[in-house]
């Protein structure tokens, strides 16, 4: 259930869902229905969203509740 998380990301930074539509390159009605779980969100829009809040594509998906994104891993 992402959909609440997502709200409550674009509110956190006083951003309207116009913002995050032109930032994805769609309308506001789309974005619209990511919000509200009535469409599902492409994972390229997911990467987009998860790298633009800071954050990790579990904590949007719902998977953990650490805000934070993982650390990177070393390079061997």
């Amino acid at each position: 259930m992402y959909f609440p998380r997502l709200r409550d990301l674009r509110e956190d930074k006083d951003l309207r869902q116009q913002d995050i539509a032109d930032y994805l390159h769609i309308s506001q009605t789309v974005y619209s229905r990511y919000e509200r779980g009535a469409q599902t969100i492409p994972l390229v829009h997911l990467l987009r969203l998860a790298d633009f809040y800071g954050t990790s594509t579990d904590y949007i998906l719902g998977r953990t509740n650490v805000l934070r994104p993982y650390p990177p891993k070393p390079r061997i």
